[in-house]
């Protein structure tokens, strides 16, 4: 077995002999890393992202590690750097379920995944792929990029996501055929990003040559590597003076110049000279192919120059020139430029500084809350400012800048505030979250909690039970109302605390009357009365429930569209905090968008009902010596529909096609491609295609409508006469065989890639004969997924549940397989289909 390993010894394997261009084969040793921020770097690009990478399963069961980390500086990320298949996290659920997950916005983050916007609660977009080949799940692939609030991820970056996921896991199932451990024990590779960047000034250059592996390095090039270094000398050489980061980097600029576009790439790397000072370099690199002695095209050279961006040996006189203390990083963390001032006010060179990583160069930046800002700028791509005060030195305004190539930081020195002026309530706030973690916890708790809790309610009836059970205690409260909007009226969805029948004559009234709850939907504004006798002077013909107590009237609006109206009661007086105030305001955005998504789901539960109703086989043919039965298991809670089909054909020829098939992903649009694929499959059946020619047909079908999901699917063509069976499979569960004794095994078919990824994908047959009384049983993964487990053992159980339905009608049997399954996969969002043919020879 080898391990993923590091960059070198080199294209040539450690033997110097090169094989093939060393830009397609990457670092030897490290096939495996090189694959993954390959794939990484790729995925990014591809949708128009600033970060993402690669989470891998790791030696330990359940456990995946995140191993590429493109555009984002590892340390700042450690607590991500693990993750466990259970928890309730995108990446989780993606490595679970095989499905990929998009996430336009924190308000969908917010509503599907709550602990994601919790730990880090930023605006940005995240979209998720599994990275997968056949039934082996490798992890995860991940891409951030800027929010698209409101508008959904489109399908063509769905669809880029998706095979850039099934290609890695191509990719890696090759490595692990090879010998190579497709696991990640150890921490992430971190990798630079391209870099957008103005014309260079020319310090030195190279020139790779990518057949032998050997490089050119000129005299301004060589000054800075030292006596040490000659030239030409081998790419492993230079490599060798470079973080493995920085290696990586340049492995891929070669990889991406001498690709199909051949467009020129900028990296940033850190050079090491022989006192061991670190140089920064930008390597800008352009392939160009060199002629043969005959004049034809002969081999790929890959030039590169460079140019010192920060370390004194190019000028900087109108940076210096600036009255500020300006600091750039790069999105890994390391500072990239430093201009006179910063020298002066930090006490450093900028030697001393440029290429040490932020951590390094400002060891103040290691507060927790400064990394938190930091996180914030990288992740927002908005500006954040803050004060900080180093040890031993003058307090800092810091002013972060983020852009595509990392962030700018602006320093002003400020006098210390303290004996000037008592502190603010935000510093003060500030000084509580630097001296006591905790407390920020337990602050985050409630709308957390909450949310938790929100993003598990369907219908408007569960969400105000989990306000009466989460909100009404955390705020001791002991009455709640929530008003529906609809035709302009609101109308009472939800009571508990008052008296009977008190709150009825607000029901149904009009959006123009002068009441609390009214006019703060009609406003857009909380109301927070601390006092029956405050709500009275503003309201003299409002009816009163009490003579004590404090009112909270909170506008219910998602997204800027009104829903509706809370109101909270208190029996005894009293004040809500500026805290207070603003967490009882987010909090009734989160219970909107609730009663928003819950007043959709009747109205969209029923169409996709509907749609599944229309989209399935309402009846199956009926021929002498086969037998034939389908089942259906939806969801309970969220649209219950799903791409899951089945299907049997009469084919005109006298046979008989089985068909079953899974669409990626849940919802109409799933249901939508889903119906499309099984017209476009009865269609080739029904013209008496040959089942790979089925397949392929099918197969270029959904590659150009691009919808951006792939689909998995088996299709068995019987003949009732003989038993005879032809089978093809694009990336679908193998299906199960029960023969006559009783015994039961899964049939070996041989498996194409699925369908919509690949064009030329090719789709082996494999024939098998039936025995009379044997049951061909085709499903769907949904049957067989436990949460926790592994696939296999999902199959392994069915398995012994079909051997067990013995001599049961074939009906019995598949009511049987459904009822248990449903008992032990308990996923209430699963959509599993079966179905079972049973040869007679009955004619």
């Amino acid at each position: 077995m080898t391990s993923h390993g590091a960059p070198g010894p080199g294209p040539t394997g450690g033997t110097g002999r090169p094989s093939g261009n060393a830009a397609d084969r990457g670092p030897a040793s490290g096939a495996l890393t090189w694959a993954l921020a390959e794939a990484a770097l790729a995925a990014v690009e591809d949708v128009g992202g600033y970060a993402g990478g690669v989470y891998l399963r790791s030696g330990t069961p359940g456990l995946l590690r995140l191993a590429v980390l493109v555009g984002l500086p590892g340390p700042l990320f450690r607590p991500w750097w693990r993750m466990h298949a259970n928890r309730p996290f995108p990446i989780a659920e993606v490595h679970r379920s095989g499905q990929s997950v998009h996430l336009a916005d924190v308000e969908e983050a917010m509503r599907r995944f709550p602990q994601l916007v919790a730990s880090l609660p930023f605006p940005f977009s995240s979209l998720y792929a599994p990275v997968v080949a056949g039934r082996e799940r490798f992890g995860v692939l991940v891409a951030l990029r800027a929010p698209t609030p409101g508008v959904p991820v489109e399908a063509r970056d769905r669809g880029r996501m998706t095979r850039g996921g099934l290609l890695l896991g191509e990719a890696l199932a090759d490595l692990s055929r090879q010998g190579t451990r497709v696991e990640w024990p150890d921490d992430p590779v971190c990798v630079q990003l391209p870099t957008g960047s103005g014309p260079p000034v020319r310090f030195g250059s190279f020139a790779w040559d990518l057949d032998t592996g050997m490089v050119t390095l000129d005299g301004g090039l060589l000054t800075v590597l030292g006596a040490g270094v000659s030239s030409p000398c081998s790419i492993e050489v230079l490599t060798s003076l470079l973080d493995p980061e920085d290696g990586y980097a340049l492995w891929a600029a070669a990889r991406q110049a001498t690709g199909k576009d051949g467009r020129p790439t900028v990296r940033r790397i850190r050079l090491k000279g022989p006192d061991g000072g670190l140089h920064l370099l930008e390597v800008s690199t352009r392939a160009r192919r060199t002629a043969s002695d005959d004049g034809s095209a002969s081999g790929a050279r890959l030039e590169g120059t460079l140019v010192d961006l920060g370390t004194g040996l190019v000028g900087s006189d109108a940076t210096d020139r600036l009255p500020r203390a300006i600091l750039a990083a790069d999105r890994l963390g390391r500072v990239t430029y430093v201009n006179e001032r910063t020298e002066r006010l930090l006490g450093r060179p900028r030697a001393a500084l440029a290429g040490r990583t932020l951590w390094e160069a400002l060891p103040w930046f290691g507060n927790p809350l400064h990394e938190d800002q930091l996180r914030a700028a990288l992740l927002s791509g908005e500006s954040v400012h803050f004060l900080a005060h180093p040890e031993h030195g003058r307090w800092l305004s810091v002013s972060l800048h983020p852009g595509r190539d990392g962030v700018t930081m602006v320093l002003v020195p400020e006098e210390d505030p303290a004996p000037l002026a008592p502190p603010s309530p935000s510093e003060q706030r500030t000084e509580h979250v630097l001296s006591a973690p905790g407390d920020r916890a337990a602050a985050l708790y409630r709308p957390v909690a909450l949310a938790i809790a929100l993003s598990e309610a369907v219908t408007a009836r569960q969400v105000s039970a989990v306000v009466t059970e989460e909100l009404l205690p955390a705020f001791g409260g002991r009455q709640l109302a929530i008003y529906l909007l609809s035709d302009r009226r609101l109308y009472l969805a939800w009571e508990t605390g008052f008296p009977p029948g008190f709150l009825e004559p607000f029901d149904g009234v009009a959006l123009d009357a002068h009441v609390p709850g009214v006019e703060t939907l009609t406003t857009g504004r909380p109301l927070f009365f601390e006092s029956m006798e405050q709500l009275g002077r503003a309201y003299p013909n409002l009816p009163m429930d009490a003579h004590s107590g404090a009112r909270a009237f909170l506008p219910l609006i998602a997204s800027g569209r009104p829903v509706g109206s809370c109101i909270l009661g208190f029996d005894s007086p009293r004040g809500f905090s500026p805290e207070e105030r603003t967490v009882l305001t987010a909090l009734a955005g989160l219970i909107a968008q609730a009663l928003e998504r819950a007043q959709r789901y009747d109205t969209e539960s029923a169409v996709a009902r509907g749609l599944q109703d229309a989209l399935l086989p309402h009846r199956l043919p009926v021929r002498d010596g086969v037998d034939t039965v389908g089942r259906y298991l939806p969801g309970t809670q969220g649209m219950d529909v799903g791409g899951d089909w089945y299907d049997v054909i009469e084919t005109g020829q006298g046979q008989l096609a089985l068909v079953i098939g899974d669409v990626q992903g849940h919802g109409v649009a799933a249901a939508a491609t889903m119906g499309q694929l099984r017209s476009a499959v009865r269609a080739f059946a029904l013209g008496g295609h040959r089942p790979q020619d089925v397949m392929r047909g099918t197969n270029r079908l959904l590659i150009d409508l691009d919808p951006g999901q792939f689909a998995s699917c088996c299709y068995v063509l019987l003949d009732p006469d003989t038993g005879e069976a032809r089978a093809v499979r694009a990336g679908h569960p193998q299906p199960l065989l029960r023969r006559p004794d009783g015994t039961t095994q899964q049939v070996d078919l041989a498996g194409g890639m699925v369908l919509g990824v690949d064009a030329r994908a090719s789709y082996p047959v494999t024939r098998l004969r039936l025995a009379p009384g044997a049951v061909l049983a085709l499903f769907t993964d949904g049957l067989v997924e436990e949460p926790g487990k592994d696939i296999d053992e999902g199959i392994e159980r069915l398995s012994g549940a079909f051997a067990a339905t013995g001599e049961l009608a074939l009906t019995e049997a598949a009511d049987r397989l459904i009822r248990e399954a449903r008992a032990a996969t308990s996923r209430p969002d699963d959509i599993a289909l079966l179905l079972a043919a049973r040869w007679t020879e009955g004619h």
